[in-house]
């Protein structure tokens, strides 16, 4: 099992390594990777870069009980590139990591090292109908 308390740090690790890039064009090839651990790590601070960037009030992750996956963001309403359905179960899976809200649900602060700066997020996690939803308010 991987040591899952490193999470964090490898997040504030790949928004420095992505900081330069185009976060939506790498979210909308991420669910072909192989590693879908690394994959939900490299969503998590992409997604983090994007609302930065945007100046995003939040962005959500959804995943129904049938296991289709919609990404929102709001400082407008409109839809992400999905990450799939095994790389949302994985985001989700390491948030709870990172957050330790282990009954997955609940809300707590992420503070996050992006280059020389930091930002508080506040992550949010409930469940409904056997379905998952993640907002990570920036």
């Amino acid at each position: 099992m991987k040591d899952k308390g490193n999470l964090h740090l490898k997040v504030q690790e790949l928004c420095n390594c992505f900081a330069t890039t185009d976060p939506l064009k790498e979210m909308s090839i991420i669910k072909n990777s192989a590693d879908k651990e690394e994959a939900a790590l490299k969503w998590l601070a992409l997604a983090a870069l994007h609302g930065v960037n945007n100046n995003a009030e939040q962005i959500s992750i959804t995943k129904s009980n049938d296991g289709n996956v919609k990404v929102t963001a709001e400082y407008r309403i409109t839809d992400l590139p999905s990450p799939g359905s095994e790389v949302a179960e994985k985001i989700i899976e390491s948030l709870i990591g990172i957050t330790h809200l282990e009954g997955g649900e609940g809300k707590t602060q992420l503070a996050l090292g992006i280059r020389d700066s930091s930002i508080d997020l506040t992550i949010k996690m409930k469940s409904k109908d056997g379905g998952k939803k993640v907002t990570i308010k920036f």
